[in-house]
């Protein structure tokens, strides 16, 4: 039986370390590829089947984007609060919600497309599935980046715990949840947390099952050398691409 799948974005911190790089320009009008990554996001959602796309961006960003013209298909549902933190953003984006699962990406994730697609793909399959599973995080390889969020995981791929001990895998900024989680919004709010990766400790805390999916590759933004990495990827990869 099939269920709905909506999509989200969380798109409202500043980004203050890209900022110098980029002009103070916020992040999600920052351009790659020859479009925002808030309107590249919302594309791979959108062209993922995933409706509608529920994005929050904070004031600026909204200001920003009416001066310069941006539009939003009809299927992006736009909230606009300056939330203190990702995890209250995605608690806001939570009052909006109303799909049985939902795909949530970080505004400034690059994700390979092929990629994004296969993540959708598995995790609508594991929604309809109803085995139990209550979210699925994409993961892939730590490659140096700043204050990552590492992961272990079981034999059957199953995440155990999230800290700040390395290890090969880290979280990579797209995760599939069961509407459910948002149960746990007072219980996360009473106990003061103040960021994604501590609510998706809370998860884990309260039994509920999170598996592990492998992407190939991830390039988070939050850096001038970063944004030059991922230009120069995304180039290569249409390079490749036009040449076969």
């Amino acid at each position: 039986m099939l269920v709905s799948v909506s999509g989200a974005i969380i798109a409202a911190g500043r980004g203050e370390r890209l900022r110098p790089a980029v002009g103070e320009l916020p992040k999600p009008l920052v351009e790659i590829g020859g479009q925002t990554l808030l309107e590249r996001q919302i594309g791979l959602m959108l062209n993922a089947g995933l409706s509608p796309v529920h994005v929050i961006v904070n004031s600026e960003t909204a200001r920003l984007a009416a001066a310069r013209g941006l539009k939003f298909h009809e299927d992006v549902v736009l909230s606009v609060a300056d939330t203190p933190n990702s995890m209250e953003s995605l608690l806001r984006l939570g009052e909006q919600i109303r799909s049985e699962g939902f795909i949530l990406a970080t505004v400034d994730s690059v994700i390979p497309r092929h990629d994004f697609m296969e993540f959708v793909e598995r995790s609508r399959a594991a929604i309809e599935a109803h085995d139990g599973c209550d979210g699925m995080l994409g993961i892939c390889r730590w490659q140096g980046d700043e204050r990552p969020l590492f992961v272990t995981r079981s034999s059957s791929g199953f995440i155990t715990s999230f800290g700040e001990q390395e290890q090969p895998w880290v979280t990579a900024g797209i995760y599939s949840f069961n509407s459910r989680i948002f149960d746990l919004t007072d219980a996360a709010r009473q106990r003061g947390l103040n960021a994604l990766r501590r609510f998706l400790a809370l998860l884990l805390e309260h039994g509920m099952r999170l598996k592990g999916h492998e992407l190939s590759k991830v390039v988070d933004l939050d850096s001038g050398d970063e944004l030059a990495q991922a230009k120069a990827w995304l180039e290569d990869a249409a390079s490749a691409k036009a040449g076969r």
